[in-house]
């Protein structure tokens, strides 16, 4: 399949990261006695990333005929919320990079060894206990941005008391629920997981994020308070659906994706025994054999580069990965059918073909 040419849309992201930025680190910057938590704070942020989410936000915002750059305080919180939580999820999955740099308590534990000359157990330490009060500092940070609707860009100053609440209240408690149910899974034997449990999992884990980014864009848009409101809804649908796709689409890269583009390895969630549609789709149609092997691989942290490759190879055999992508697919269509609704415009089609890069990002 010809990969498609998504250079408009990343123009558009780009433009979106550019002013998210300024505004994150120029106009309202973080501002912390002990360097070592301000270099943390501002370690993802500075590192890249895409900015997928704050510039969804702004989309559904003038999808609405809003003028996008009034949401730009809620896109920076999203941004800021979004990075809060990898700081917290590396250190749940023990990943070593993130965004082509080293993972925030990898980094530190290292600088306590060199820097402090602290032993190996101290450094560990520490490292764990800098990347824990940055993800601290980073939802602090998130949240004193959203009031900023109201005195800066004159947005109903109940819409953004709204948006508070429904970011550090239900979103926060899903999203997190999705995480414990995450390492949760992990640990149940593979026949006793389904498709289902897992599909809920990536929504509350990532897929109730992006649902915000939507609702929040729309409601902005709209100066809307009522979260809820039919107009709004439309969107948030949408962005849920798609969301949840691209979880999906993230778990398949994790193990037949480039390191170099992913900016973390490749195979992680297997030595983690992560519970994906991948692995879900594959078991059933492996031999006793394979799934033998497979099952001894899966959440074996011992497990060699070759050993990997090897269950990463069945798993393309297998029609697993296959498996996957048809439910990512499914769930974009979803999304795609909520947003039939919205008008026609620029930004309706910048969302359309942000769902359609969900699925076929990096393939």
């Amino acid at each position: 399949m010809t990969q498609r040419d998504f250079s408009q849309l990343m123009n558009a992201i780009s433009t979106r990261e550019v002013m998210v930025k300024q505004y994150l680190l120029e106009q309202h910057p973080v501002a912390i006695e002990y360097n070592h938590l301000q270099q943390a704070a501002l370690s993802y942020v500075k590192a890249g990333g895409k900015s997928l989410r704050p510039a969804v936000l702004m989309f559904a915002c003038g999808a609405v005929g809003g003028d996008e750059r009034k949401a730009i305080p809620a896109a920076a919180a999203v941004e800021l919320y979004h990075t809060f939580t990898l700081v917290h999820d590396d250190i749940i999955d023990r990943d070593e990079m993130r965004r082509g740099v080293p993972t925030v308590h990898v980094d530190f534990a290292q600088r306590a060894r060199t820097e402090f000359k602290y032993d190996n157990a101290t450094a560990e330490h520490y490292g764990l206990a800098v990347a824990i009060l940055t993800g601290d500092i980073q939802q602090g940070w998130a949240a004193s941005l959203l009031p900023l609707l109201h005195r800066e860009f004159g947005v109903s100053a109940e819409l953004a008391l709204n948006l508070v609440d429904e970011l550090f209240r239900r979103v926060q408690q899903i999203l997190i629920n999705g995480e414990t149910l995450d390492i949760l899974l992990s640990q149940m034997p593979v026949d006793q997981v389904t498709p289902e449990q897992v599909v809920n999992m990536l929504w509350q884990k990532t897929g109730i994020l992006y649902e915000f980014c939507g609702r929040a864009g729309a409601a902005i848009g709209l100066n809307q308070p009522d979260l809820y409101h039919s107009s709004v809804e439309a969107l948030a649908t949408f962005t849920s659906r798609c969301g949840t796709a691209f979880q999906i689409q993230d778990d398949i890269l994790g193990v037949v994706g480039e390191a170099n583009k992913l900016g973390k390895a490749v195979g992680n969630d297997i030595r983690e025994g992560k519970r994906t549609l991948v692995l879900i789709g594959s078991l059933p149609r492996m031999t006793a054999a394979q799934r033998k092997f497979t099952l001894k691989t899966i959440g074996n942290h011992e497990s060699s580069n070759a050993d990997v490759e090897e269950v990463i190879s069945l798993f393309r055999n297998s029609g697993g990965i296959d498996y996957a992508r048809d439910m990512a697919h499914q769930y974009m269509n979803e999304g795609l059918t909520a947003l039939e609704s919205v008008p026609e415009s620029e930004f309706k089609s910048l969302l359309k073909q942000w769902a359609e890069f969900v699925i076929e990002r990096a393939r």
